[in-house]
């Protein structure tokens, strides 16, 4: 039951962070004129601070000092700061500069990025079907290329990132909460942000924070919420769920994303783009496919197999 319960909450978490996720590009478009850089910056800054008054709110901040103290765990959370301050200015570039359907194409591309890893990491084997999608994948990079007359750097970007960020989170496992494992890697990025809102501040325009209205600053100083709270489903996740499992639910913010750019912000679609992207969805529909087909061959096993003995057992 625990075992149950505990899957659960991991997909209750995973599909928390997912939608929220998919709507984040109305909000930064909400914070112009900020740029991506100042936006990053804040995000970090006000992250650290909400983490720190959660773990100081739950009276949990011995597990931020365990963490610290542990070499290994210290190391790893080093890696994720570096991977999740990669993905956020990609992201906020992309979605400030008119790149938003792109930055959803890397989320679509993520699960099969995290399939990557666990063949190339964790030596897992893959069944013929989720080659197939694989080699579909491709494909539609190659197509998505041509259409963009570029390589869509921001999509290949975003989706290697948050893949690698995903995995070490979990090989972390659930030693690292998912506070204390944010607010250490916010802690590892505010030398940036702070060296990023002095340069902006002293050498272009100057910092936005004040001087756009009470509205603006209302909404940009939520930023550290905004971006903590996804973040926190997403670990809480990551740590209750199987990364093949985790994979599954990262459809959800690309679409909303996709859609947002398309219908909402009027992005370019030509017709070797939806060529590109029909052939992402088709790879993940068979990547779908494949693994509820697996799932009920194994339940039929299950179901299939003799019930243990409860009673004890008598002897002749």
């Amino acid at each position: 039951m625990s075992e149950q319960r505990d899957r659960a909450q991991g997909f209750a978490s995973a599909v928390g962070a997912y939608g929220l996720w998919g709507l984040l590009p109305v909000y930064f478009i909400l914070l112009q004129p900020s740029g991506a850089i100042e936006i990053v910056a804040w995000r970090i800054l006000l992250s650290l601070v909400f983490c720190l008054i959660l773990l100081l709110a739950t009276r949990t901040f011995a597990l931020l000092t365990a963490l610290v103290r542990n070499r290994r765990l210290l190391g790893l959370s080093a890696v994720t700061a570096v991977l999740i301050g990669i993905n956020w200015h990609v992201y906020l570039y992309g979605s400030l500069n008119g790149f938003i359907v792109e930055a959803a194409l890397g989320y679509f591309i993520n699960p099969l990025v995290s399939i990557a890893l666990g063949v190339i990491v964790l030596r897992e084997r893959l069944r013929p079907v989720q080659w197939v999608a694989v080699g579909i994948s491709v494909l539609a990079v190659v197509v998505l290329t041509v259409g963009y007359g570029r390589l869509p750097w921001i999509a290949l970007v975003l989706a290697f990132s948050f893949g690698f960020y995903g995995f070490v989170k979990n090989r972390m496992g659930k030693r690292v909460t998912a506070v204390a494992g944010l607010t250490l890697e916010s802690a590892w990025l505010v030398p940036l942000a702070v060296a990023e809102l002095l340069v902006i501040a002293v050498f272009f325009d100057g910092l936005t924070m004040g001087r756009e209205g009470v509205t603006h600053a209302v909404l940009l100083g939520f930023a550290g919420v905004v971006t903590a709270v996804p973040l926190l489903l997403f670990a809480s996740a990551a740590r209750r769920l199987p990364l093949t499992v985790l994979g599954f639910f990262q459809y959800f913010a690309p679409i909303l994303q996709f859609l947002f750019g398309v219908f909402i912000m009027l992005e370019p679609m030509p017709p070797e783009r939806w060529i590109g992207f029909a052939l992402v969805w088709l790879a993940l529909v068979v990547l779908t496919a494949d693994a509820v087909h697996q799932r009920r061959r194994a339940l039929r096993r299950r179901s299939a197999e003799p019930a243990p003995l409860t009673g004890p057992v008598q002897t002749v």
